[in-house]
């Protein structure tokens, strides 16, 4: 291993810039994932349950709109100790449960999978792991193609799964990935673009204590994202918020100290941050604007991105603050491929 692979951040920093190369690898293989959607559909479910941890929560979280927007279905969200603490005899029948795990080795969702499959439902994993325990439990399996990630924080695993899981739900309507197939392109273009951007931020934000991160609909689990990034590299104090949910109460503690982040491309969910983000400006706060709605709303710094569908931009929002994450770290003197405390695989229960 070279000196430049064993720099602070050398990782992370290498796994955010293959993320073109392996979505377009996606789009090249969407048959098999066409496929496993179409087995799905002969015996379509009445409810959708995801199970899931840390990034790969939030990639299920994005799941959640894709599937009760696009396909009408009902969606929940799973509480592992429901099945792993509580052992609770739960009716699954006609359900598809889809497990979302990177590395497809947490005990807890390998426990939830294996009950939910003798509880009636329908097994679907989404791993990045072939011949994990997790692909042995469940009935159907999806990969997600992202090749091996050595960094600790989750970059280029999250859009591969995003990408899959929009895949997926794309086939299950009867779609052809149409609009997904400028992905990649848009992925290069936005990390290039980003760059000198980002590190002006840098500056900017390096000595914050408190950030929160805020978005409403598809984008919203990017905030979820947003704020874990930056709570394992940098060790910040960050709270992420539906606007919705900001406006109810936590934006009382919200003031000229606080940064907020928010992920705002065009679309509905944009459109409805504009109030929430006037009531926040009010409060003196620093609003940085990420998304191709970015100057549609209220904001003090603006990373400005290429338009998508909607139910894609997640793909692109992500990608500046992975770049904020990393460099915000290396700004603290901190080693963002390897956060104290954390490994790449946690074992809960």
């Amino acid at each position: 291993m070279t000196t430049a692979d064993n720099a602070p951040g050398a990782r992370m920093a290498a796994e955010i810039a293959e993320q073109p190369s392996l979505l377009a690898g996606i789009l090249d293989e969407r048959q098999v994932i066409a496929d496993i959607a179409a087995e799905i559909t002969t015996e379509p479910p009445r409810f959708v349950l995801l199970a899931a941890r840390g990034s790969s929560d939030h990639a299920a979280m994005y799941a959640k709109y894709l599937f009760e927007v696009l396909l009408g279905l009902p969606v929940g969200l799973a509480s592992p100790s429901v099945t792993t603490l509580y052992e609770a005899d739960v009716d699954l029948r006609d359900v598809l449960l889809v497990t979302v795990s990177q590395s497809g080795a947490s005990p807890d969702l390998l426990e939830v999978t294996e009950t939910a499959r003798k509880q009636g439902a329908r097994t679907l994993a989404l791993t990045n792991t072939p011949g994990s325990p997790l692909t042995e439990a469940s009935e159907l399996t999806v990969f997600i193609r992202a090749g091996e990630e050595r960094a600790v924080a989750a970059t280029k695993s999250y859009t591969c799964t995003l990408l899959t899981l929009y895949l997926l739900v794309d086939a299950m309507r009867g779609g052809d990935a149409r609009h997904a197939r400028d992905i990649p392109a848009t992925a290069n273009d936005t990390l290039s673009h980003c760059h000198d951007t980002v590190r002006h931020l840098v500056d900017r934000y390096r000595f914050a204590d408190r950030v929160v991160t805020t978005a409403r609909g598809y984008s919203y689990p990017g905030a979820c994202e947003a704020a874990l990034k930056l709570s394992e590299t940098s060790y910040l104090a960050v709270r992420p918020y539906s606007g919705a949910d900001l406006l109810h109460g936590p934006v009382a503690t919200i003031d000229a100290d606080t940064a907020v982040l928010t992920l705002a491309s065009e679309g509905k969910g944009a459109q409805a941050m504009h109030p929430v983000l006037d009531t926040v400006a009010t409060h003196g706060a620093d609003i940085l604007a990420i998304g191709s709605g970015a100057f549609a709303v209220p904001a003090n710094s603006r990373i400005p991105l290429d338009r998508t569908a909607e139910e894609l931009a997640p793909l692109i929002e992500i990608l500046p603050v992975q770049r904020l994450a990393l460099e915000l770290a290396i700004a603290h003197r901190e080693n963002p491929d390897q956060p104290r405390g954390l490994a790449k695989i946690t074992k809960t229960r």
